[in-house]
């Protein structure tokens, strides 16, 4: 995640629009950023992240206990505070 995302006010925006428990989404946030962290070593130029590689990756944590659909809505509303914040774009 970059510097420019307030981490608070994400898992509140999350936590409205899901219901989730807060403590939950902070966790699969967490692994989600180990994830992109080293996509990012390994990888020399821009980082490709395929959504249900993440999704299995989080799932696959053993302090995650969510179903895959709360998984996948939790990574689904970050990315549309990311894009209406302007901080990522879809890529075709």
């Amino acid at each position: 995640m970059s510097q420019q995302v307030n981490e608070q006010e994400l898992v509140q925006y999350i936590t409205e629009r899901t219901k989730i428990d807060p403590q939950k989404i902070a966790l699969v946030l967490k692994h989600e950023q180990a994830f992109i962290d080293k996509a990012t070593k390994e990888a020399k130029d821009e980082v490709s992240i395929d959504s249900d590689e993440l999704v299995d990756y989080v799932m696959s944590r053993p302090d995650v206990k969510l179903d895959e659909l709360k998984v996948e809505t939790i990574l689904d509303t970050e990315m549309d505070y990311l894009v209406k914040k302007g901080i990522v774009k879809y890529v075709d």
